[in-house]
């Protein structure tokens, strides 16, 4: 792909798991939207999710296998699916690009290894393998590798190295928290600075409140990158571990993170358009969603192009 991809204004998709379970989708356990990937009568449903993003103008979609790291499989004993659920959500993926007919790009999701929102505690040659394996899995079907929601310095130095290895692009996605910081520590200049390779097309705030990323979008202009986000529209400014309140085992009914964490509803379309035409003006290129950003909100951003 064009590695200058990035440097016009560019709009990626919404929040694809909440809009499945919007849609109807009932998850098991602590699987969430792989759910929708190891029962194949959501399918079509995960398809046509894709498509409605991509119908209200988003030039990128993401893969639906955030919830698809072998450890969440491990814990809910399906951990035999891991190269099938990876596998079909770059189909799924790739079958709604091809009915939509449009120009559109597949962001091959590369979400943290371990936990959501926190630090990876383990061997870095651990994460280094498990990166390796899900990255593998899903390259030949997508366009470049988005690092989905990363928390932590070891998982950026882990992922960075495993995807230049492949020789592939990245759009760098990492969970900042409300001083600024990665969960690590680490402020964005110094992870920039230092884990950087040339494979990197971008860096968002990902899954992170409006409020927090109109705090961090000063810093990160500076730093000589495409930029922009993917918001959240959780209820809370700092989402909590997801681990902490999702005990539930698989053939259980999942627990919904809307019902801990909230939703923002008072956030409509029109309002998310102009948290998004100031970040534009700042000069961000990457507009989208994560969590509960659903396609009304991103048919707004699409006239920001």
């Amino acid at each position: 792909m064009n590695l200058k991809y990035f440097e016009t204004i560019r709009i990626l998709d919404g929040g694809i798991g909440q809009e499945l379970l919007a849609k109807g989708l009932i998850s098991k356990g602590t699987l969430w939207s792989t759910s929708a990937l190891i029962d194949d009568k959501y399918h079509k449903l995960l398809v046509d999710v894709h498509l409605s993003f991509i119908n209200s103008g988003a030039d990128v979609i993401v893969t639906n296998n955030f919830s698809s790291r072998r450890i969440r499989l491990l814990q809910n004993r399906v951990v035999e699916k891991f190269e099938y659920v990876n596998k079909i959500a770059c189909e799924l993926a790739n079958k709604a690009r091809d009915i939509s007919k449009k120009e559109v790009l597949i962001a091959g999701s590369l979400p943290p290894q371990n936990g959501t929102y926190v630090v990876d505690e383990r061997d870095i040659n651990v994460i280094k393998n498990d990166f390796n394996d899900q990255a593998k899995i899903i390259k030949p079907y997508v366009d470049f590798f988005y690092l989905d929601v990363i928390s932590s310095s070891k998982e950026i130095e882990a992922a960075c190295e495993i995807t230049e290895k492949m020789n592939m692009p990245i759009l760098v996605g990492l969970h900042i928290k409300k001083n600024g910081k990665i969960a690590s520590g680490e402020t964005i200049s110094e992870i920039v600075n230092k884990y950087r390779t040339s494979n990197w097309i971008g860096l968002i705030g990902a899954c992170v409140s409006l409020e927090i990323i109109e705090n961090s979008i000063t810093e990160i202009s500076k730093l000589n990158i495409p930029y922009g986000f993917k918001a959240n529209l959780w209820n809370v400014e700092e989402p909590l571990p997801l681990h902490k309140f999702n005990t539930s085992k698989y053939n259980e009914i999942g627990k919904n993170p809307n019902d801990t964490m909230g939703i923002r509803s008072e956030i409509t379309a029109e309002m998310f358009y102009e948290f998004a035409k100031k970040i534009k003006e700042s000069g961000g290129t990457i507009l989208g969603g994560c969590c509960n950003v659903n396609p009304l909100h991103i048919k707004a951003l699409s006239s920001l192009k």
